[in-house]
């Protein structure tokens, strides 16, 4: 069926909420550039549609953040839910509101619903052991107790999981507690807490999963967890928590991820009540009304178990899918703050036009789980010949004579009408692609056409043609077959490069975010003077988006404090609190190369090997040691120090010495055995 021929449908997307504990990265704007080219795609093809997001406001990591800082939390997530709004503005993402889940919407939701899940049956409540941090007088969330992995021996592991063998383990099987709040020994103290039972939902998130409403990939994996048997799932906290307190309870506070789910409907009853619209048809199951979920991987368990059981439970209307994306590496390793490549959305746009990212993420994402890569190299190149070399250029060839020769009007006639019939066919079917998410093989369409395009421009080579008087009208009219066609692929494009098709719509005049207009072409249409888009990506721009990320990391490093008190003139006397100590990462480096530093009386320049990694750290060990007698010792270095820019390059890290100075000054080394990467403790 055409897709101009389709039923106006009414259509609610979000994206998973950000926490609200930090700024946006660009790993965040893979799910958000999915999300936004989904809901601009269904919005151009004249859907109905509602695409909302919020902060994530909730639980003890956003308290105890406030406290440190010396706010409340609701100031403190105030503040970054408005710089969050900035950077999804400044990226493009077309959000028809963005909330907080501290918000009265979700408050007066969040305990509908479990009113109703009570009413029915589903909760339940049972007396836990849970670690209390005696000194700072609260219940621990596992995230909040680290200690030794029970599994395979590996320390600073949280009490939930092991990071380095992947197990995963009940709290209290964790060696050596500790609380990540206070350094304390936490003991196990006794509190009622309150379950939501998820076997008496386990038919119907069965048949849930298997009507299409989950990635084959993602089936899979919840045959796992039905395999293993649902377990009931914890929904209250113990006081003190920032969060919505429960009713009918004292002291009880809902767990995060009770009422961050239930943000997305509170969003909604928002932008409903400000528009006055009636909220009631999006959550009844009866009504054709659509409800779409983006993820990542990492939260897969929330979103195809608690939430639909929360909504099923209370009698409201199922998602009709939740779609899941993989993880965003950098030129092919997860983000490192020490390499520069957790790249934070601010630093991104201090340099780069949002459109290159937004077409690269396009360009790789599909409608698996498979992780994505943005590889710095291909970045660049595939952007400078896609966006600049190919669709622009087809413009930026054609207008000028347009422009010149043919007062700025476009011709009445077509050159080859038959290749503009071929390029609008395919329409339907990208359209198609997009909406299947898999944007790649949209993206491998359209830039298919364009090469058509230029080709067909480059044969007809009106720049050879206008020099013969008698062949004007083919000039005009082969130019305005190319800027039809350029407007054809600029459509398609313009959920994908919004701030690009912005001025494209300005040269053409013409809106490009109608998805069927272009069944009709351009005739008779004066344009305006061409100016260019979107220019190339230079090497150097990417290599100072690398810099400037470490730096940032170095002053938000500098920024955070260290000490607790006031410091003393005499540096031994200042004290630093155990909170701030037990953060020092002591490793285990080789010492692969050891070289002199021009124009310094002190340093060694010392290159690291952290097993896998490499750091660059300078030394203050010149007295003591010849840089060849340090090859291939093994020494120790606080491997999570910021990276400090110094008159003779990057030091990322710093090496252990003990002893008077002079000669008399010694690395430390670890024992014999001792590997590189290992930690010290």
């Amino acid at each position: 069926m055409e897709p101009s021929h389709e039923t106006k449908r009414q259509i609610m997307i979000t994206s998973a909420l950000p926490y609200a504990s930090g700024s946006l990265h660009l790993g965040h704007f893979v799910e958000h550039t999915q999300s936004d080219i989904w809901a601009r795609l269904l919005r151009a093809r004249g859907h109905e549609v509602k695409f909302l997001c919020a902060d994530d406001a909730h639980g003890t990591p956003i308290m105890l953040n406030a406290e440190k800082q010396g706010m409340t939390p609701e100031a403190m997530v105030d503040g970054i839910r408005e710089e969050h709004w900035r950077d999804l503005q400044a990226f493009g993402v077309s959000y028809d509101h963005y909330h907080s889940t501290h918000s009265p919407e979700n408050q007066q939701l969040v305990s509908e619903i479990y009113l109703k899940l009570k009413a029915a049956g589903h909760i339940e409540s049972k007396v836990v052991e849970q670690y209390y941090d005696p000194e700072k007088g609260m219940f621990l969330p596992d995230r909040f107790v680290k200690g030794t992995c029970p599994k395979c021996g590996t320390e600073d592991q949280y009490s939930d999981g092991c990071e380095s063998c992947g197990s995963t383990y009940d709290a209290t099987e964790i060696i050596n507690p500790k609380s990540v709040v206070s350094g304390a020994t936490p003991v196990m103290k006794a509190s009622k807490h309150l379950f939501v039972n998820l076997k008496n939902f386990e038919s119907m998130l069965k048949e849930w999963a298997a009507s299409g409403s989950l990635q084959d990939e993602v089936n899979n994996k919840l045959a796992e967890w039905f395999e293993a048997g649902l377990q009931a799932w914890d929904i209250s906290r113990d006081a003190p928590y920032f969060g919505f307190e429960i009713p009918e309870e004292d002291g009880k506070y809902f767990y995060v991820w009770m009422d961050a789910p239930v943000g997305y409907l509170a969003c909604l009853k928002h932008v409903c009540d400000q528009l006055g619209e009636d909220f009631a048809p999006w959550i009844d199951p009866d009504t054709s009304h659509e409800m779409y979920h983006f993820i990542g991987k990492d939260i897969l368990y929330f979103h195809s178990l608690f939430w639909p059981a929360m909504l099923y439970g209370a009698g409201m209307k199922l998602p009709n899918a939740v779609y899941v994306h993989g993880f965003l590496t950098v030129n092919g390793t997860k983000m490192s703050k020490s390499r520069g490549t957790f790249i934070k959305a601010s630093t991104y746009l201090q340099h780069l036009n949002p459109d290159y990212l937004r077409y690269y993420f396009a360009a790789k994402l599909s409608d698996n789980l498979v992780d994505i890569d943005l590889n710095m190299d291909d970045f660049r190149q595939r952007v400078n010949s896609d966006l600049v070399g190919k669709v622009v250029n087809i413009a930026s060839r054609c207008a000028g004579f347009i422009k010149k020769k043919f007062d700025a009007t476009l011709a009445a006639e077509l050159h080859n009408p038959a290749l503009y019939t071929e390029f609008v066919s395919h329409s339907a079917g990208i359209a198609e692609l997009f909406e299947g998410r898999k944007y790649n093989a949209a993206i491998r369409q359209i830039m298919a056409l364009a090469d058509k395009a230029n080709q067909y421009i480059a044969d007809m080579a009106p720049w050879v043609a206008v020099k013969d008087e008698a062949k004007h009208t083919e000039v005009h009219q082969v130019c305005s077959t190319g800027i039809n066609l350029f407007r054809v692929l600029m459509t398609w494009l313009a959920p994908v490069i919004p701030f690009t098709a912005r001025k494209a719509e300005a040269f053409l005049n013409s809106d490009l975010n109608q998805w069927h207009a272009i069944e009709q072409p351009l005739l008779d249409h004066q344009i305006e003077k061409f100016k260019p888009l979107i220019g190339r990506i230079e090497a150097e721009t990417l290599e100072t988006i690398i810099e400037q990320s470490k730096q940032d990391l170095a002053a938000a490093a500098e920024s955070k404090p260290a000490v607790s008190g006031p410091l003393a003139d005499d540096p031994i006397s200042a004290e630093i609190n155990f909170d701030a100590f037990a953060q020092v990462d002591l490793r285990v480096a080789l010492i692969a190369d050891a070289q002199h530093v021009d124009g310094a009386d002190k340093l060694l320049q010392l290159t690291l090997d952290l097993g896998g990694e490499t750091r660059n750290v300078f030394a203050g060990i010149k007295s003591a040691y010849q840089p060849e007698d340090l090859i291939g010792k093994h020494t120790v270095m606080v491997a999570n120090l910021a990276p400090r820019k110094m008159r003779f390059g990057l030091s990322e890290g710093m090496v252990l010495a003990a002893g008077p100075g002079g000669k008399d000054l010694f690395i430390l080394e670890p024992d014999q055995g001792a590997q590189p990467g290992m930690r010290v403790k």
